[in-house]
C-alpha cells in the first residue's frame, strides 16, 4: 500500500474565514434567507457557529444540492485540521475527510490528508430537500446539538482505487483528491456496494497483519519506520438528524416544523506502512 497523500497547504476558502451568519434552523414554506440557493435545485448553504465538545467554538459550514441528492459539511477546528463530510444519497455512500496539519519539527510535511467512506444509511441525517430549506438567523447564536450520538468504532480493512472511486461516488474524487493513496473502506460496505452494482476492482484489502490483534497501535511503536495500526477520530459537532413533525388543529396530518440536531463522533482504526504516517496516535 501507498502512503497517505501529502501536500502544501491548500489555501482556507472564504466560507471557513468570514463566517457571519449563524442560523436558527426552519423548514419548509418560507422565503429562502440570505445565503440560500436563488433557483430551484441549485445548492444552498448555511454559515452557522457551533461548540466542539472540547467546549471551543468555531465556524461550520453546511451545503445541499438537491438535485445531486447530496448534503455536504465543512469545519475547522481549532487546531487548524479542516474536518469535511459528504453524504452521497444516490449512492448511499458518505464520506469523511480530514486534512491534518503536520508537525515540520517531526519530519512531517505541511498537512497529511485521510479519507474515510462507509455506507450511508438515509435515516442519519436529514433528506437533500429538507436540507436546502433551512434558514439562517441571530448572527451570534453558538449552535450546540439537541442529541449527542454515541462513539462509532470502525476498523477500516480495504482501500479505495481513487482513479476509479468515480464508480462509488461521483464526490469522491473532488473530495479526496488530496488524500489520493489514503482512502479506506471496511469489508462490510463493500458487500453492500457489490451488491449495488460498485465494480470489485474498485477496492483492495489491506494486508492480513493490519488486523488490530496482529500489529500493535501506533501509539505503541517506537520506530517510525514500522508499520501498524494507525487511529484517527473525528466529530461532527452540529449538523440536522431528523425532521420534526409538528400537529395542528387545523392540519388533520402531521407537517414538518423543524429539525432535529445531533453530534456524532467517529474512531477509525486503519494499516499505515510506517508509524511516521501516523503521528498524532500518542495513545497506547
Amino acid at each position: 500500500m501507498r502512503p497517505p497523500g501529502r501536500g502544501g497547504v491548500p489555501p482556507a476558502s472564504p466560507a471557513l474565514l468570514f463566517l457571519l451568519l449563524p442560523v436558527l434552523m426552519q423548514l419548509l414554506g418560507a422565503p429562502r434567507g440570505e445565503g440560500a440557493g436563488t433557483g430551484a435545485g441549485a445548492p444552498s448553504e448555511l454559515r452557522i457557529r457551533v461548540r466542539l465538545p472540547d467546549g471551543q467554538v468555531t465556524e461550520e459550514s453546511l451545503q445541499a444540492d438537491s438535485d445531486a441528492d447530496s448534503i455536504s459539511l465543512e469545519l475547522r477546528k481549532p487546531d487548524g485540521t479542516l474536518i469535511s463530510f459528504t453524504a452521497d444519497f444516490k449512492k448511499d455512500v458518505k464520506i469523511f475527510r480530514a486534512l491534518i496539519l503536520g508537525e515540520l519539527e517531526k519530519g512531517q510535511s505541511q498537512f497529511q490528508a485521510l479519507c474515510f467512506a462507509t455506507r450511508l444509511h438515509h435515516n442519519e441525517i436529514i433528506p437533500s430537500e429538507a436540507m436546502a430549506k433551512l434558514r439562517q438567523k441571530n448572527p451570534r447564536a453558538v449552535r450546540q446539538a439537541e442529541e449527542v450520538r454515541g462513539l462509532e468504532q470502525m476498523h477500516m480493512d480495504v482501500t479505495v482505487n481513487f482513479s476509479q472511486g468515480g464508480l462509488l461516488s461521483p464526490h469522491l474524487r473532488n473530495v479526496c483528491a488530496e488524500a489520493a493513496d489514503a482512502i479506506y473502506t471496511r469489508q462490510e460496505d463493500v458487500r453492500f456496494w457489490l451488491e449495488q452494482g460498485v465494480d470489485s476492482f474498485v477496492f483492495e484489502a489491506l494486508p492480513k497483519a493490519s488486523e488490530p490483534m496482529l500489529l500493535p497501535r501506533c501509539g505503541q511503536v517506537g520506530d517510525r519506520g514500522k508499520p501498524c495500526v494507525c487511529r484517527y477520530g473525528l466529530s461532527l459537532a452540529w449538523y440536522p438528524c431528523m425532521v420534526k413533525y409538528c400537529r395542528g388543529r387545523d392540519r388533520p396530518t402531521p407537517y414538518k416544523c423543524g429539525i432535529r440536531s445531533c453530534q456524532k463522533s467517529y474512531s477509525f482504526d486503519f494499516y499505515v506502512p510506517q508509524r511516521q504516517l501516523c503521528l498524532w496516535d500518542e495513545d497506547p
